[in-house]
């Protein structure tokens, strides 16, 4: 194993390690996180998707947190859910919602989370709001995309799912989720995953990205585009303009405080772009991953610049 894939596999490991992310609580946001999560509180999610939507970007605001304990915690994290979608409503800001299912009650009774979930994409729908529903490791990769299934039975046009490239099983999954007309945001893939269901190469992850990306574009379905790679970001706007795709059924996606200056780009250029806004106290796990996606983010923690836009 090359020292590059020794290093991701490490931060991959203490995204998931309970005492790390204990640890480095007591520091906050001191350890570089900040560059990548707009803070602890919904008012700071809620000033950060202003500045962006200044500059012409909608937001997709994620309350971060994973696998809960109880079912307690889980209905917590959706009543914080409800939070964020009505304090949307009430400051009229273009921005949406992004949930975990593990932090709805997924890893404890698949029932409380469906239960759970169907009463935040109801909110949603009453709100004229939307709902992602993330995708999270593989050992609940089934398990969501069924309960998606679920939920979008009973309000299409307000959830959405992810597909990531890296997986084996998707192109069957992102077939069959066309054929319901889904909503789906395509992404890489930030887990760590065994060879038996996932690519292990980049080239390889890479390729099978471009290769969904083209067959959803396809379909007539709403594309969310979610890369910060410009080789990848150029391959599909020459597709888009070859395909003669509308624009209105699409949109590029990035990361909050992750290529900025590309996501303006963007921006001038007319297409539709989206910013991920991630808050909250448990941001440890978002934020190794993070690290682990992309070695060049390292660099970020040894910067002062921690401004939104750039």
């Amino acid at each position: 194993m090359d020292s590059a894939r020794m290093g991701k596999n490490t931060l991959l490991y203490f995204a998931q390690n309970r005492m790390a992310n204990r640890l480095a609580k007591q520091y906050g946001l001191k350890l570089g996180a900040k560059r990548f999560v707009a803070g602890t509180s919904i008012d700071a999610a809620l000033q950060a998707s202003r500045e962006l939507n200044a500059h012409g970007m909608t937001v997709t605001l994620d309350h971060l947190g994973e696998s809960v304990a109880n079912a307690g915690e889980a209905h917590k994290a959706t009543q914080s859910c409800l939070e964020v979608l009505n304090a949307i409503g009430q400051v009229g800001i273009k921005a949406r919602l992004s949930i975990k299912l593990t932090q709805l009650g997924l890893g404890l009774d698949r029932e409380l989370c469906l239960t759970n979930v169907l009463t935040i994409v109801e909110n949603a729908d009453r709100l004229n709001n939307f709902v992602r529903i993330d995708m999270e490791d593989f050992r609940y990769n089934a398990a969501t995309l069924e309960i998606y299934r679920r939920v979008h039975r009973d309000f299409p046009n307000s959830v959405g799912i992810v597909l990531q490239a890296s997986l084996f099983k998707t192109k069957e999954d992102a077939l069959d989720l066309a054929q319901a007309q889904a909503n789906v945001r395509l992404v890489k893939g930030a887990y760590r995953e065994s060879s038996g269901v996932a690519w292990q190469s980049k080239s390889d992850i890479d390729a099978s990205y471009v290769d969904l990306l083209r067959i959803y574009l396809r379909t007539g379905n709403f594309t969310a585009i979610a890369t910060h790679d410009d080789a990848v970001i150029e391959t599909i706007k020459d597709f888009i303009h070859a395909n003669k795709i509308p624009l209105g059924r699409l949109e590029f996606q990035m990361l909050y405080g992750i290529r900025s200056e590309l996501a303006k780009q963007l921006v001038r250029e007319n297409y539709p772009v989206r910013i991920y806004v991630p808050f909250g106290n448990d941001w440890f796990a978002y934020f190794m991953r993070r690290l682990a996606e992309r070695p060049s983010n390292m660099a970020f923690l040894f910067r002062r610049d921690t401004s939104i836009v750039r």
